[in-house]
Order: C-alpha cells, then structure tokens, then sequence
C-alpha cells in the first residue's frame, strides 16, 4: 500500500460535490454568473457572511489572491503577509507579477502575522520611494498547520484598519480552522474585521474552484473587471457555483474538515515518540511536521508521497483530507517506525 499524504489537493472531490455537479448540468443557464446557482449562492453566502457579503466565483487559488489582493489596493501597494504565505512562496510570484503589488514580509516562526508584525512594517506612508502598505494578508489555517484565534485577527484587524489598511483572509483551509476551533465560518471573518476572503474549496472537497468573497464593499474597486481581465470570469459559472452550494448548505464542509484535522492529531499521536523524529510545528489543523531521522528520507519516500518543506533541515510535511482512512495513518505509522528502527539497529 502507499501512502499519499503530499496535499489534501490530492483527495478526490466530496461525492455531494460531484452529484451538485450533474443536478446543474441540466438545460441552458445564463452565463458569466447570471444563472439561478449562482444566484442562489450569493444567498447561502450572505446567511454564511453576513448582509453585506458578495462572492465571486473563481477558478483556483491563486486567481483568488490576485483578484482580491488587487481589488483591494491601488498598483503601488504593499501586502504585509507571514514570509511563509502562499502568496509570497507559492504562487510564482503571481501577486507581484500579474497585480504589480509588493510583499512586504514579516519574519513569523509560526506563519502567524501579530499586532507587532504589522506595525514595524507598517511606514514609509506617503513616502514615494516605497510601496505603500495598503493590505495585511492573514492565512487561517497557516502554512504551517497553526490557526489564529478569531481574537488574534481581531487585534492584527484593528491595528491595519487603524492605518486604513484593509484585511484580506487567505482561507484556503477555512473550514479545517473553524472545524478545529468549533466556529461558523463568519466568526474567523466578518465577525473580527476582515474586509475579503479568498475561501477554498478545492481543498474542502471541490472539483475545482474557489470564492473571493468580498465582507466590506468599500474595500475593494473594479473586481468583476479585474475578475475578467486576469482570466478568473467563468463562462458557465454554475458549476462552480452548484459545488459550493453543495459544499455551504448544511455545512457538509465541517464534516470532511473535522475529519481530516482528526486524521492529522492520530497521525502526530502515533509517531511523534518515535526516536530521533522531532515534530516541530503544533498540530492545530489537517497537517502534521516533523524532521525525519538521518538517513531513512529515501526509505520513507518508498512507501509514501509528502512535501519536503525544508530541504536544509529535513522538515517534511504530512497532509491529511477529508479522504485519509485509518489504514493509511496507521499503516504509514507502522512502517515508519520499522524503517526508523532497522536504520538505527
């Protein structure tokens, strides 16, 4: 058996996804947004994010962070994000390259960005040799499995609204925070003063597509034409929006989240006593890390597919979804503690 715990993107999507799918894949709708899923969508968003919430459907990830990160600031502005968010390590610089926006980094053992973070990068307003800092961009759940608290964003959220700056949520894996945390989605945004979200879906369980859901409208400027002209408009948009629909209604997004957080805590329980493995982040989400032993990499990547996160430490990352079984974190368990145990005998 091999075990394949690279990224929950590698799960399949959710089966009520799927079935959303083909109940939307019946007669001709309206294109670019104007059909009654999306229509309907925008309704489960406002029951979700409150009155004043608009989503807009998107095709990935990163096209979410670009349509949301511009719309939010002018050409010369600053994003201050953890150096290790997605937006400033793994999107191929697509913020800088496609928006013309500067990452504007603070150095966070945790990924989390905090009041103090923001304030020593928040400067050089008005100054003309410098981007502008325009955006604070938090990711919830972190890049490296840790969640902020909803008091946590509170407090970075008042300090960047103080120096007018506005509040973007990367939530890729929203739902694994609130499922971790036991909250409706809306009170790790709306409720603690983000201004836009870019919420996941392809790692909640969907076939492809993401949200940018704008909270606070005086935010952002021009996104339906930034949404068009950085090729995020989808021509029959109801199939992204049926799966959302899907995925929002009765919170069937909490239930492959939980599990997956769930299968990630097993997973830490039963090799983090392993000798010479060393976990290194806290386990707060879908994803375990940890530095392997010398010498057994090659031998562990016989039996399982994982992200290497740091080449130069050994730390490697372990992710879970909404699909990982028992077998496979028992049984990967089991066979790394025997490769650990021969390489050491």
């Amino acid at each position: 058996m091999r075990y394949h715990l690279a990224s929950d993107n590698w799960a399949p999507a959710l089966p009520a996804v799927l079935e959303a799918v083909m109940a939307a894949n019946t007669g001709d709708e309206m294109s670019y947004g104007r059909d009654r899923y999306t229509t309907r969508l925008q309704d489960i968003v406002r029951d979700e994010f409150g009155g004043r919430a608009t989503a807009y459907p998107v095709f990935n990830g990163t096209g979410a962070n670009v349509v949301a990160l511009q719309a939010m600031q002018p050409t010369w502005g600053g994003v201050i994000c953890a150096h290790t968010a997605h937006i400033n390590t793994d999107e191929g610089g697509a913020p800088e390259r496609v928006a013309g926006l500067k990452m504007l980094q603070a150095n966070s053992i945790d990924g989390k960005l905090t009041v103090d973070h923001v304030t020593a990068l928040a400067h050089n307003f008005g100054i003309v040799h410098h981007a502008q800092p325009s955006v604070v961009s938090l990711t919830q759940s972190t890049e490296l499995g840790t969640l902020y608290t909803p008091e946590e964003i509170a407090a970075v959220a008042e300090v960047a609204h103080g120096y007018n700056m506005g509040v973007h949520l990367d939530g890729a894996r929203l739902t694994n925070a609130a499922a971790a945390l036991n909250l409706p989605l809306g009170a790790l945004a709306t409720d603690v003063g983000v201004d836009v979200i870019s919420l996941g879906g392809t790692k909640s369980g969907l076939m492809f597509g993401e949200l940018v859901v704008v909270l606070e409208p005086d935010r952002v400027t021009g996104i339906e034409y930034i949404r068009k002209y950085t090729m995020q408009l989808a021509s029959k948009m109801r199939y992204i929006s049926a799966q959302f629909i899907a995925l929002l209604e009765d919170e069937l997004w909490r239930h492959g989240a939980r599990h997956a957080n769930e299968q990630a805590t097993l997973l830490r329980s039963l090799v983090e006593d392993i000798p010479g493995l060393t976990i290194t982040q806290p386990t707060q989400a879908n994803a375990v890390f940890a530095i392997l032993p010398p010498g057994v990499e090659d031998e562990v990547r016989a039996i399982a597919d994982f992200q290497t996160w740091n080449p130069a430490t050994r730390e490697v990352r372990w992710m879970c979804s909404h699909e990982t079984t028992d077998d496979v974190v028992y049984g990967f368990a089991k066979e790394l503690r025997e490769i650990v145990a021969s390489a050491s005998s």
